[in-house]
This record gives C-alpha cells, structure tokens and sequence, in this order.
C-alpha cells in the first residue's frame, strides 16, 4: 500500500484503531506520531476486545514494525503496564515495537498539575482526561522535558528526575494540591525504565531506511481534527498536531515521502469534554446511549452527540488535504426513520459554509440541515456495498460529495469482517 497518513476527521473517537488494524494487513510498518495515553483506540478480533492507549494498533497483526514517534509524550509506568496487558493476552511486543529516543515523558508531576488546573477552572474547564499531556508538552516547548533517552542512562535520568520532582512540587503546593513523595516516584519510573530500555532507538533513522528498502507504512492518529492545537476549537483542544502535518513532525518522515491522506469520520458526530458541539443532539445521544454506544475508551465519559457536520468535515478535509474517507458507525443509524445532515451554518443571520475560528463564534453557529431517509434495516451483516440498503448507500455517497472527498471504506461495525472497502 502507499505511505498514508489516517486522521481523524471530527473531534477524535471515530473508529481510527479499527481502521488502521483492517489497514494494516498492508502496511509493514504502523507509526504513532503523537499525542499520548489520552488516546484510546479499540479493535475487536474474534470477539477479543484490546484498547490500545500508546503502542500503534498495528501491535495485533503478526510481522508488523510499530514505532511510537518523536512526537509522541510517553507515561512510562502506563506503557508498560500496556505491554505487559498484550503479553498477558499471547500478543508479542518484543523487536516488533520501537520506541524513539527523542519522545518526551509524561510524569506523575504532569498528571497532577493537569488534575489541579482542570479542577480550579470550574465551570470554565476544558474537559481534558487529566493524563498529565498538556503539562507534558509544554515542559517540551519549555526546553525542560525528560525524553526517552534519558532512560538509557538511569543515574543522569535519576538527577534530572530528582529535579524536576522538586520544582513541581513547589507549584503543587501553591495550587493548593498534595506534593509527590520523591522517593516512590523515582523507584516506580526506573523500574519502568528497565523495561522500556531495550525498545528504544533513534526512530528516525530506522525510519528512513525502512524508506530506502520501500517498506510502507502508516500513520496512526490519535484524537481528532478539531481538537488539534492550532486548526481545533481552541482552548477546547488537546497539545499536539492531530492533523496530517503532525505526522512527518511528529516522526521524522519528511512531507514528500507521504503517499495518501485517509480521513476517518464517523456517520454522525461525537466529542467528548467542553467546547461547542453545532449538531449536538441530545435524543440521538440518549438513543446511541441506550444501544450501547458512545463511550469513551479511555475515560468511560458518555460522548456528546450529534448529526453528522459536513461542515466541520469539508475543513478537515481541506486542512489535511484528505484523498479519501472511511465512514464508521453507519449501523449506529440503522432504526433512524429520517436522519439529519448539516450542510451549512447559520452565524448571525449570515449562511457560511466554513466553522469560524473563534469559539464563541462557532458556540452562536445554527445547523442547516438537509433531511435525508433513513433504511429502517440492520446493516451489521453486509460485506459488499451493493449489500447496504439502497438509503444506506444513498447516504454515505452524499457524505463524499458534501466533505469533497472519495469514499472508500464503510465499517458496519466493530469486528473486521465489518468492514467493507469500495
């Protein structure tokens, strides 16, 4: 397969880790480029369900490369209790994973300031899972992280910890919270570090040659779109480049070796947290709700709802240059007698067809919708397009002509047989 890139093309949550385990029985090497363990892809293999928070979805397909970028913030104690979850479970993580020597780590200092900030707002929060990312990432602009390297050398790491322990807890405890105990928290990351030592390596490098001998690759994304740090519903975002420039960043891979550009999008909208939601709805939430659907991998939040925003997408498609779309969760819309789509917004009297960069803004935007019907029929046993009903296909084609993009994958569910490509 071509070098590709898959992002997510709305706020996160739209099925990324399925897609890219029905992708990568093509691909030979799966690549994660950012982000951190507030990421939560789910694959069902067999009935199996695995969550994956930090290694690339890639990990359950046999004779596949995973690397976990530069770009990535890593929680070492959190990604080896992730490793030791899969062994557990007879999947291997031995050469197959890699780790890059340049990716910053995530403390339990980060954690416990996020937790703080996040609870001082109030009313005002973000909505952030409190996994320490945000703090993470700005002790990276800061030029203060630790990085995965500084694992390989554990009495530099142990110094350089030790340091770091000391001036957070002096912001700690004037934010009003508990100060971290040095010494646990020094013993608990070395241990971690032994185990994370043998999977680290300059990424980059191996990457590149991995180039020179035309192995493919793909990009898996974390989160979504909109919730990128400089294109999302800024301040309700994560810290890091979710769109398709953060992988080449976030990797090392430069921009002209990228192939293909695969936007994932669900066949309504979700998000979780704070920040303004155009097509919430809160009676398709309480009928997705109802069925089962529409929790948060990683934190268990019920998600927020609504129609599908073609809107928001067209942008997605257009800041991550997406050539093509897969559609997931069609069969959440299987019982709808009619379904909605917003083709345009409404913003103080104004049509615009195109999200606003201000939040407020985009908080007073009114959906205009297109009313399109709905199948009535269960779509989980297709395997062809040709088997969806005629509505069903009627829909997912219109959401390619709206977004501007080529459809060609449609998941009916979470299993990989549920998949069918165009």
């Amino acid at each position: 397969m071509p070098n590709t890139i898959l992002v997510g093309a709305q706020w996160g949550d739209e099925g990324k880790g399925k897609i890219i385990d029905f992708l990568t029985d093509e691909a030979q090497i799966v690549v994660r480029s950012q982000g951190g363990n507030n990421a939560g892809h789910t694959i069902v293999i067999g009935g199996d369900k695995y969550v994956l928070h930090l290694i690339p979805s890639g990990i359950l397909r046999k004779s596949k490369i995973c690397v976990i970028g530069n770009g990535v913030v890593l929680d070492p104690v959190s990604l080896v209790g992730e490793i030791e979850g899969l062994r557990k479970r007879g999947v291997k993580v031995e050469k197959n994973l890699l780790i890059s020597d340049a990716a910053h780590l995530v403390m339990p200092y980060h954690c416990a300031l996020d937790g703080q900030r996040e609870s001082l707002k109030g009313s005002k929060k973000i909505g952030t899972t409190k996994r320490g990312i945000g703090p993470a990432y700005a002790d990276k602009a800061s030029r203060v992280g630790l990085r995965t390297g500084d694992l390989l050398r554990p009495d530099l790491f142990k110094k350089k910890l030790s340091r770091r322990i000391k001036e957070n807890n002096v912001i700690l405890k004037s934010l009003g919270a508990k100060p971290l105990n040095a010494k646990k928290v020094l013993e608990e990351q070395l241990v971690a570090a032994a185990v994370l030592r043998p999977f680290i390596a300059n990424t980059a490098v191996f990457l590149h040659r991995a180039l020179a001998s035309k192995k493919s690759m793909l990009f898996e994304g974390a989160q979504g779109t909109f919730l990128d740090i400089d294109h999302g519903t800024y301040p309700f975002v994560t810290s890091s480049n979710t769109t398709a420039g953060g992988a080449c960043t976030g990797s090392g891979v430069p921009p002209h070796r990228i192939d293909s550009v695969l936007g994932v999008m669900k066949a309504y909208t979700t998000r979780v947290g704070e920040g303004p939601f155009v097509t919430e709805e809160d009676s398709l939430g309480d009928m997705l709700h109802g069925m089962g659907r529409e929790f948060g991998a990683t934190t268990g939040r019920a998600r927020r709802c609504g129609w599908f925003d073609a809107v928001s997408t067209r942008y997605a498609a257009l800041l991550n240059g997406i050539d093509e779309i897969a559609i997931t969760n069609l069969d959440g819309l299987d019982n709808l007698e009619v379904i909605q789509v917003c083709v345009a917004y409404k913003l103080d009297g104004k049509t615009i067809e195109f999200p606003p960069t201000d939040s407020d803004d985009l908080a007073r935007c009114k959906p205009v919708y297109l009313e399109m019907p709905g199948w009535m029929k269960s779509t989980e046993k297709a395997r062809k397009f040709t088997d969806l009903p005629p509505n069903a296909r009627a829909y997912v084609k219109k959401i390619a002509e709206l977004t501007e993009t080529k459809l060609t994958i449609v998941s009916i569910g979470p299993a990989r047989a549920q998949t069918i490509r165009l």
